[in-house]
């Protein structure tokens, strides 16, 4: 295992770590949101922003906390086999399937680059009441996917040291 290979594992697993311990709080945002839409329709004006806002606001917590999840193994697994496999085992699977991984995640940021362009060239915005720019969710999006795809290639380094006995 190269030097440049543990740097890359140390800090993409660091910038995904304390990303997500942030992005974690985000759910105390949203509710927030919410709370305040429940309130206003019951004691003054329907707020025409809290529904997108709060759309927002979850795939802000659910794409910048991506790599989080997948740094600390929260991802959901078809266990019935999985559980009872050995280590090695499940290094060679992961780092198997972890290439449909990125190659699913390229094809997400390459979509999501294009759909932002788009938003960006003629300023689209939402077809509601509120009538919000499109562009800083996508943008979002965009870092939240790239994230993962960075997350997703350190986890296939550490899978392949692990494969081949090398101490990260």
């Amino acid at each position: 295992m190269t030097a440049l290979m543990r740097a890359y594992v140390r800090i993409v697993d660091g910038v995904n770590y304390h990303i997500g311990r942030v992005v974690m709080y985000g759910i105390f945002v949203m509710m927030g949101i919410l709370l305040w839409s429940s309130i206003s329709k019951t004691f003054f004006l329907p707020s025409p922003w809290t529904l997108e806002m709060a759309q927002f606001s979850l795939v802000a917590y659910y794409m910048l906390g991506g790599g989080y999840a997948m740094q600390l193994g929260a991802n959901v697994r078809m266990d019935l086999f999985y559980g009872r496999w050995s280590v090695t085992t499940r290094a060679w699977v992961d780092s198997v399937t972890v290439l449909f991984l990125i190659f699913f995640l390229g094809l997400l940021i390459y979509g999501g680059i294009d759909s932002l362009l788009y938003s960006l060239q003629y300023n689209e915005r939402s077809p509601t009441a509120w009538r919000p720019l499109l562009w800083p969710i996508k943008t979002v999006m965009c870092v939240g996917l790239g994230l993962m795809l960075l997350q997703a290639v350190s986890e296939l380094i550490k899978d392949i040291a692990h494969l081949r006995d090398i101490e990260i």
